[in-house]
Formats: C-alpha cells, structure tokens, sequence
C-alpha cells in the first residue's frame, strides 16, 4: 500500500490506539498524535520499551514524548482494541 493510503488511514484514527509493524519486522504500539504527509507521530503505549523507530527522534507537546514513524515503512496498521490497555 502507498504511503497516501497510510496517510489518510492514520488522520482517521488520530487519538486511537494502534499497532504499526513496518517492512523491517519492527512492530510500534501507541497513540496516534499527529500526522504528517510523510511521518506518522505517535505517544508509546508501553513507556519501557519501544522508544525510537524510523523517525528524526522524539518531539514534546507538553504532556509527553513520542517518536515519527515514516509512512513509507509502514507494512501494516491495526487499530488496537480498547481492552487492549
């Protein structure tokens, strides 16, 4: 699927949960944040592990960090489901 699929999908579930594994085998689970056209912005589920990805490090909206994962990586996108938390 093209990056502008991964696009659209990803402003519709802003504020969700989902779960993104891109064509290395890495596998991202977090709240969407923001959405540009090439990098998705995402606030980590799990606060432990997972920080980092292909993205240029992490950015601060005041109530937390997260990490850009680029469009172009991304293989899948699920939508978590609420119990999932």
């Amino acid at each position: 699927m093209s990056g502008s699929h991964y696009y659209s999908l990803c402003q519709r579930h802003m504020g969700k949960a989902v779960e993104i594994k891109t064509h290395c085998g890495k596998v991202h689970r977090g709240i969407i944040e923001k959405v540009s056209p090439n990098r998705v912005y995402m606030r980590p589920l799990d606060r432990g592990r997972g920080l980092g990805g292909f993205g240029f490090g992490f950015y601060g909206f005041g109530y937390g960090f997260g990490y850009g994962v680029a469009l172009g990586a991304i293989a899948s996108l699920a939508i978590l489901p609420f119990f999932f938390w």
